[in-house]
């Protein structure tokens, strides 16, 4: 993936993704919902822990097909405890994503899984 997306990717985030509020400075600080998936349960508290897994999945390609102008609508990561972790892209002008971690049931977390692993071989 291009050094630039990397260098310029930004994470805004999303309160129904968090129960603690953290560094991310949204409005509402947080705002949980039981039915979305909270980056609580993976310990991301911060931008910076956030930022970092967005970059790694574009370094290492785990993008979806489907483009908005240069940036990809999806990125894909996984912890270092095997969590798979789902970024969407909020603004294609800026390239602000915000992500969480997928849902067990989600049949697809364990191909991003999977692919990561294959990846990860190679790099």
């Amino acid at each position: 993936m291009s050094d630039v997306l990397v260098k310029n990717v930004k994470y805004g985030g999303n309160p129904e993704h968090k129960k603690n509020p953290g560094d991310f400075e949204l409005t509402p600080p947080s705002s949980p919902r039981t039915a979305k998936s909270l980056c609580d349960t993976v310990e991301i508290f911060t931008k910076k822990a956030a930022i970092a897994h967005i970059k790694a999945g574009l370094r290492k390609g785990m993008i979806s097909e489907q483009m908005k102008g240069k940036w990809p609508q999806n990125i894909w990561a996984v912890t270092r405890d095997g969590t798979p972790l789902e970024a969407q892209l909020e603004n294609p002008d800026t390239g602000m994503y915000h992500g969480y971690p997928m849902p067990e049931s989600d049949p697809f977390s364990h191909e991003v899984i999977k692919e990561w692993k294959i990846r990860d071989k190679k790099d």
